[in-house]
């Protein structure tokens, strides 16, 4: 199966600086992938290339199967972006922006409705973006990205700034979103929101890929050598996976003192720290 979307051995440098080192991933069509690292990583600047506001040093860049300098404007109308820079009009109601957004995109606008019902939204449509909180921007850009039904969406750190609640219902329509079968390319700093929503990722640092794996295999890849017992008396014990440790194991599950025994796996932000050193 051909990917939806791809890089290849891709660069990119402003002035002296390199800040893309060498890209390569795929994402295939229907998953969500997750595009990780910290602030300054290259993560924006890696959607700025896939969706053509900026353009690589070297390398190649596939879009619906076509090298994305030979994209056509048909394959653009294919995806939603949502950005840093996103730009709703703060003279405008959210409503009215969507409503321009859904125009534009040459659309009839019948699903504004219950994208603003899914979004918790619709008491406020009729308020001026100038008047909204964070939160409610974030959320209308995410329906102004939607409001023409891509097949593709970019979505750089989507719930940043959100509460929890909001953040709550921006998964839950990332979801479904996936689950219906559209492709989302999510970047975030976040390695939970990552582990929540994600089939896989890949982790950037300093400009490049240092792994890209689903969420589980990576754990896995970085997992300890050990096991934790619960025991009855409230103490955590660290066993090893070898003789000893398996031993060791055995004897408390026969006296009776072992309540739990769970598997050691790293969460996301571990792996990063065992791959550069560093904390995330």
């Amino acid at each position: 199966m051909n990917p939806l979307l791809s890089m290849d051995d891709v660069s990119l440098s402003f002035k002296a600086k390199r800040v893309l080192n060498h890209l390569t991933f795929e994402v295939e069509r229907g998953e969500c992938f997750g595009f990780l690292g910290p602030s300054g990583a290259g993560k924006t600047t890696t959607i700025k290339l896939l969706t053509r506001q900026l353009v690589k040093d070297s390398g190649r860049i596939m879009l619906f199967g076509r090298a994305i300098e030979h994209a056509a404007s048909s394959d653009y109308e294919r995806i939603g972006i949502l950005s840093d820079t996103s730009a709703l009009y703060e003279r405008m109601t959210i409503d009215e922006n969507l409503r321009f957004y859904a125009k534009i995109r040459g659309v009839t606008g019948n699903n504004i409705p219950a994208l603003l019902e899914r979004m918790n939204l619709d008491a406020d449509k009729k308020t001026l973006v100038k008047n909204c909180s964070k939160g409610m921007r974030q959320r209308a850009a995410l329906l102004a990205a939607l409001v023409h039904g891509p097949e593709l969406l970019f979505l750089d750190e989507p719930t940043s700034g959100l509460d929890p609640a909001a953040r709550a219902e921006v998964h839950k329509m990332l979801r479904e979103l996936n689950v219906a079968g559209t492709t989302i390319f999510l970047t975030t700093h976040d390695m939970a929101e990552a582990e929540d929503l994600c089939q896989r990722v890949g982790i950037l640092d300093m400009g490049r890929l240092i792994a890209c794996d689903a969420p589980e295999e990576l754990r896995l890849r970085f997992a300890k050598n050990e096991v934790l017992m619960r025991l009855a008396d409230g103490r955590v014990v660290h066993a090893s996976k070898d003789s000893a440790g398996a031993a060791a194991v055995a004897e408390a599950l026969a006296s009776g003192a072992c309540l739990s025994i769970h598997s050691v796996e790293p969460n996301l932000e571990e792996v990063f720290l065992e791959l550069t050193g560093r904390e995330f």
